[in-house]
């Protein structure tokens, strides 16, 4: 145990709970990570509908609580004291458990908060947040190109003014506070760093999440009920999350005076709604509150003094129910001999389970979009490929991160090819050629990927007014390689109007992927329709049985 003044007091959660919590041992960190977990299950839903295409399957938030549940598993009922101990068993869960680009940032974040506390028995508000900031930089480094506007500046900015501010806290509760409000304040301000989230009307999901983790280990420290029963022994499973809850109004201000009660200012103000925050002394106090009576707290603190820096904000925040898809299991490898390089590919249904096999692919990973499989399964797809080569095909945006972090940790040698969509994944399939070694079959199949064009045809889960489109809940959507271009009322109308983009007097090659809200028979009439108003291009129709996608096309 520390030898400072902490041990004056009992590490985390003491007996009283209006005295200060000075420190964190390893079980209060695990109380921390369960109750955050918590938190952010009540939220999943709202966090996943933060998507800036209004399209049904956004996944931010399943990721990064599939990737949080894989840290709290990790560190189950053990019994270590050591918070570097804790820290390090759950950054290896989360890494292993990562989906998605949140999730395998969200693991950055723990990998470099659990480097910052190797070998320490404790954490005190200064070393939290020097973890905290040490997370950021580690994750930052994770991501080639690292974009502002994301969970990534959230982490960054709200480390850094945990950093700042920490000598002044000796109270961790104190300290999560002023993180948590410093974590929203970051999150608002998304829409100004990325013009796409300003355009869609929405904040950025990850950050909205990490801002959601923190905030529940904050209401650990105060004992607030998280209004689920979580078992260190138990997987806590994500069921159809509960509406979110209205945060109404944050109200702002500074409030300067003379002889200031900054304790009955901090007690009053936390009476008049949730997330308070009061700091400074005597002479000048910041106020932060959410509440539903936005002039109640302006009118307490006009009372007491003048007020400057006043900000109001609406914080009401969009519901979208929603049940999570999850990923199945990695299929067995097919069987080989002698093969200097196999191929690993994701993909979203079984129509094109088949598909891949058929193309060559000797380890089919179920994945998608709500489903990213996880680092583990990539690194279990991996093993199981009969070679001591490995190609990836991840064949989702969304999939290739993690696919990388499995490339980084396999003994064996890894490509990861950028595929970002099934036909990608296709087309590099075709690439691929036996004889070849396994930079050059990495190069022609990069190549290739990027000869294809790709639309998807879905459904609009809200209403959205995006790349000059207003487009409205219930209408078909047709995107191309990933940006919204077309809406309409039906299906049959947005596919001539993608395909208007898609082909050109090059094109050779159209073909049809049909989901599971589609059928052989119409998808055959709507190719026979294609081919006679293209009658100098070839269209395929292939059973793709993809979740959420009426069709994927791919033109060449």
């Amino acid at each position: 145990m520390s030898t400072d003044s902490r041990t004056q007091n009992p590490l985390c959660f003491p007996g009283d709970p209006d005295s200060p919590v000075l420190a964190c041992d390893g079980q209060g960190l695990k109380r921390l990570f369960n109750a955050s977990l918590a938190w952010l299950e009540q939220h999943t839903a709202v966090i996943n509908s933060l998507n800036v295409f209004p399209v049904p399957d956004g996944d931010t938030g399943t990721n990064m609580f599939l990737t949080l549940q894989a840290a709290c598993q990790e560190i189950g009922l053990a019994p270590e004291e050591y918070v570097g101990i804790v820290a390090q068993q759950a950054s290896r869960g989360a890494l292993m458990g990562a989906r998605g680009n949140s999730g395998v940032i969200l693991s950055q974040i723990l990998r470099g908060f659990a480097q910052s506390l190797k070998d320490k028995e404790d954490f005190n508000a200064a070393e939290f947040a020097s973890a905290l900031k040490r997370g950021a930089t580690v994750a930052y480094q994770a991501v080639i190109k690292p974009v502002e506007g994301t969970i990534l500046t959230v982490v960054r900015e709200s480390s850094e003014a945990a950093v700042e501010v920490s000598p002044q806290l000796s109270d961790l509760r104190e300290l999560f506070e002023y993180l948590v409000h410093a974590a929203r304040e970051s999150v608002a301000k998304t829409p100004q760093l990325l013009p796409v989230l300003r355009e869609a009307g929405v904040v950025d999901a990850g950050g909205q999440g990490l801002f959601v983790i923190l905030e529940g280990m904050t209401k650990c420290l105060h004992r607030q009920d998280m209004q689920i029963d979580v078992e260190l022994s138990e997987m806590v499973e994500l069921q159809q999350a509960a509406p979110a809850a209205a945060y109404g109004y944050d109200v702002q201000y500074v409030l300067e005076g003379e002889n200031l009660d900054i304790v009955q200012i901090r007690a009053d103000v936390s009476a008049m709604g949730d997330c308070a925050l009061v700091v400074g002394d005597s002479g000048m106090v910041k106020v932060h509150v959410h509440t539903p009576s936005p002039g109640d707290p302006l009118n307490y603190g006009a009372q007491h003094g003048s007020l400057s820096r006043v900000i109001i904000e609406n914080m009401q925040e969009q519901y979208q129910s929603f049940i999570m898809g999850r990923a199945a299991p990695v299929l067995p490898a097919q069987d080989a001999e002698e093969l200097s390089i196999a191929i690993a590919a994701v993909s979203p249904g079984p129509g094109l389970d088949k598909l891949f096999e058929s193309l060559g692919a000797h380890v089919i990973i179920s994945g998608g979009q709500t489903m990213n499989p996880s680092i583990e399964q990539l690194l279990q797809a991996v093993s199981d490929a009969p070679a001591p080569d490995v190609i990836i095909l991840p064949n989702n945006s969304n999939i290739i991160l993690a696919a990388q972090q499995a490339q980084a940790l396999s003994n064996k040698r890894v490509h990861v090819i950028p595929s970002k969509t099934v036909p990608q994944g296709v087309s590099a399939l075709l690439a691929f050629n036996y004889n070849a070694d396994l930079n050059d079959n990495a190069r022609a199949m990069e190549r290739s990927i990027d000869e294809v064009l790709t639309a998807e045809i879905t459904t609009a889960v809200r209403d959205v007014s995006l790349n000059g489109l207003s487009v409205r809940e219930g209408q078909i959507i047709g995107l191309i390689d990933g940006e919204l271009k077309v809406a309409g009322e039906d299906i049959d109308t947005v596919v001539d109007q993608v395909l208007e983009r898609l082909c050109t007097d090059e094109t050779e090659l159209v073909t049809l992927y049909y989901g599971e809200q589609a059928t052989a028979e119409s998808t055959e009439a709507l190719a026979d329709r294609l081919a006679s108003r293209y009658p100098d291009i070839e269209v395929e129709v292939i059973e793709g049985n993809q979740p959420h996608y009426h069709y994927i096309i791919s033109a060449e």
